[in-house]
C-alpha cells in the first residue's frame, strides 16, 4: 500500500525558514514533488523533482516561479524521502503542503501528472 507521510509544518514568522519532508512507502517513485492550497483558493504546484538520469547532471527539479530562489527541494533516494526546504517565508506561503508522488520518470508541474497524494501539511506564516 502506497504511503506519502508529510511532517514538518508548523507556525512561523514571515522571514523565517521551514523544512518539510516526505516519507514515501509502498513503492518506487522516480517523480516526487510538493503542491500547496492556500485558504479559498485552488491548490497549485510548488516544486518537484526527479531522480538523475545522466549521474554527472544530478536530479531534474521545476519550481513555481512564486518560490524561485526561496524554496529547495531535494531527495534521499535510499530513504525514499523528499524534502523541502523552505526560506524567506512570507504570509503568502500559508496553505496546506501536500506531497505528490508518481512511478512514471517524466517531472509534474500540474496535478495530472500525479499518482499519489500524502495527506498534507500546514504551514503557516504571520506578517
Amino acid at each position: 500500500q502506497v504511503q506519502l507521510v508529510e511532517s514538518g509544518g508548523g507556525l512561523v514568522q514571515a522571514g523565517e525558514s521551514l523544512r518539510l519532508s516526505c516519507a514515501a512507502s509502498g513503492g518506487t517513485f522516480p517523480s516526487m514533488g510538493w503542491f500547496r492550497q492556500a485558504p479559498g483558493k485552488a491548490r497549485e504546484f510548488v516544486a518537484a523533482i526527479t531522480v538523475a538520469t545522466i549521474p554527472y547532471r544530478g536530479p531534474n527539479t521545476r519550481y513555481a516561479d512564486s518560490v524561485k530562489g526561496r524554496f529547495t527541494i531535494s531527495r534521499d533516494n535510499a530513504k525514499n524521502t523528499a524534502y523541502l526546504q523552505m526560506n524567506s517565508l512570507k504570509p503568502e506561503d500559508t496553505a496546506i503542503y501536500y506531497c505528490a508522488a508518481n512511478t512514471a520518470i517524466g517531472i509534474f508541474t500540474g496535478e495530472s501528472g500525479v499518482g499519489y497524494w500524502g495527506k498534507g501539511t500546514l504551514v503557516t506564516v504571520s506578517s
